[in-house]
């Protein structure tokens, strides 16, 4: 028997194996099932394990109506890799006690599946909440220790309430109270109550887009196919691959030339089409796209809301991040109000001062009779005035905002303040673009906000700002200076709103040489070294700190004395606009 014969012989015999094992536990010989053969080779017990799980998630519980909830939460904007995490540890707690009772091998089998997750997951599980509450779950199973993290803690002792429960429902509030508390505290107030969600019609849900949710092998993107691949995923523990599932290494997405063909057009789908065209584009990759940068592009556009290529559900989300952030300027409306007329008093403060004529002694000018009795008794002497008179048109901002997926969680935040400076400019007559930016493939997306020479009404168009994907920040600088640099105005401002942490997956197309992942002390090098020529180039740049205290020595490395650090939206426009008046009036 050859190798593949033998190999086939183990495949089939796993197989029948899982599946004994599923209907057994399930008492449902019908049941259709997914498996993963593939798992069972590498992880056995986690695979036998899971395949307990999934006929006593059957067997005790409404698997349908719990992943419709699941669905309906995702529909309304919540994350599915954390919702689902959750989702895992309360039907694993809520089946367990009641497989095991019947049959006495499966806490044995459970023990070393949750021996070989940690062993083999735990710096993926490490990377998020519901990860973080995942290893404390399955520490506290195998050892009684409990969690580190009083946050844990409570979420740890709402997960084992469910121990005895024979209620799906109550299964439910249970995943979606720990996810409102843990993971997004305002869904509730921006997305809707558990009454809410559970409301969501089928009608809504099958007139959405799934596609970007399946599995790249699923032929149609519909509800039916995503409601069963939720179920599958249900009652697995374990982490996805997803070095393997995306041929990830090092930082570098490996893509075969039938995915490069496609990127494109799921760049139209996922931001909306470019408004340049074919030429532009490549004259500005040309352009910018060098050295650290050669192996990427620019994809310029006016966002999914404004072009969309149809309604999925990206530009879904963006239309709730919208409202979201819509509803965020309404409820700080005051505070809001209150930064722009401080920012807008500064700016013209400033621009007056500099507009009061400023008077030289020369040798040419006004004549000063007093200074005439210096003809032929002084040499040189100056007996003329001369006015000089600045002029505000001089200017130019431009106000670069990371729209990358790390700021998520500040996402209204950054609108806000990106709003507060545009309309303070706008007020004060200074014109000004403001773009978002992130990474995608080896895409970096500069969305536009507004243009330089739109009115008032465009600033608005802020509140579309949503987050996503990775940031290769030197590209966005380097782009946004090319902008400014191509504008008549004499003094030229660059403000950047920024988390310090530049990152981003190059993707690797077939035949070029493998790029370096842009990432840590490379890419805050790469971004301060651009901001550096854009300063030697006579462009002053500010950096404005969106992020984490503990990415505040990062930002300094990028932007040195130039950054502004604001933990209070109050302060915004007198910090922001103490670096604008210095750069008004020492132009």
């Amino acid at each position: 028997m050859d190798k593949e014969e033998l190999y086939g012989e183990d495949r089939l015999a796993a197989e029948t194996r899982i599946r004994n094992l599923l209907w057994t536990v399930s008492g449902d010989y019908d049941l259709s099932c997914e498996l993963d053969i593939d798992s069972f080779q590498k992880a056995k017990e986690i695979s036998l394990y899971d395949a307990i799980k999934q006929g006593a998630f059957a067997r005790f519980f409404d698997t349908e109506a719990f992943g419709l909830y699941l669905v309906k939460k995702i529909y309304l904007g919540a994350e599915e890799g954390q919702l689902m995490g959750i989702a895992q540890l309360c039907l694993d707690e809520a089946s367990f006690s009641k497989v095991a009772a019947e049959r006495p091998g499966v806490p044995d089998i459970r023990k070393r599946a949750f021996e070989e997750i940690l062993e083999r997951d735990f710096g993926r599980l490490n990377a998020s909440f519901a990860g973080r509450l995942k290893l404390a779950y399955l520490r506290r199973a195998l050892t009684g220790d409990p969690a580190g993290e009083q946050k844990l803690r409570r979420e740890l002792d709402r997960v084992e309430a469910l121990k005895d429960t024979n209620d799906t429902l109550e299964i439910i509030r249970c995943v979606d109270g720990i996810y409102n508390s843990a993971v997004d505290r305002k869904f509730e107030q921006e997305h809707g109550t558990l009454a809410e969600v559970l409301a969501v019609s089928m009608a809504d849900l099958k007139k959405y887009d799934w596609q970007d949710y399946l599995k790249e092998e699923a032929e149609e993107a519909r509800l039916e196919e995503y409601l069963r691949q939720m179920q599958n995923q249900l009652t697995s523990l374990s982490e996805e691959e997803e070095q393997e599932k995306e041929k990830t290494r090092g930082g570098v997405v490996l893509l075969d030339e039938e995915a490069v063909e496609k990127m494109y057009s799921y760049m139209e789908l996922n931001y909306g089409r470019s408004y340049l065209n074919e030429l532009e584009q490549q004259r500005i990759d040309q352009k910018l796209c060098r050295g650290a940068h050669a192996d990427c592009s620019l994809y310029f556009t006016d966002g999914i809301l404004a072009e969309p290529v149809k309604v999925n559900a990206q530009y879904e989300l963006a239309k709730r991040t919208a409202e979201m952030n819509r509803r965020f300027l309404h409820q700080n409306r005051r505070v809001t109000r209150q930064n722009i007329e401080v920012l807008t008093e500064i700016l013209n403060h400033a621009l007056m001062t500099r507009n009061e004529e400023e008077i030289y002694a020369s040798e040419y000018g006004r004549i000063v009779p007093s200074r005439l009795w210096k003809v032929g008794r002084t040499p040189g002497g100056k007996l003329f005035d001369l006015e000089i008179k600045k002029e505000n048109s001089d200017f130019v901002v431009e106000v670069l905002i990371d729209a990358s997926g790390s700021q998520r969680d500040r996402t209204s935040r950054v609108a806000l303040q990106g709003y507060i400076l545009s309309e303070a400019l706008s007020q004060a007559g200074i014109p000004h673009s403001v773009f978002g930016f992130c990474s995608f493939w080896d895409y970096t997306v500069m969305r536009r906000f507004r243009d330089f020479d739109e009115g008032r009404e465009a600033n608005s168009r802020i509140f579309e700002f949503y987050a996503s994907a990775n940031n290769r920040d030197g590209l966005a600088v380097r782009t946004a200076g090319n902008a400014l640099l191509n504008r008549p105005e004499d003094q030229k401002i660059l403000i950047v709103l920024s988390d310090g942490r530049p990152n981003d997956i190059i993707v690797n197309r077939p035949g070029s040489k493998n790029p370096t992942p842009y990432f840590g002390d490379y890419a805050i090098k790469d971004t301060a070294t651009e901001i550096r020529k854009l300063r030697n180039q006579g462009i002053a740049v500010l950096g404005v700190f969106a992020g984490a205290e503990k990415d505040l020595l990062a930002e300094q490395k990028i932007f040195g004395k130039d950054f502004a650090y604001i933990k209070d939206i109050r302060n915004f426009s007198r910090v922001t606009g103490a670096y604008l008046k210095k750069q008004v009036l020492n132009a």
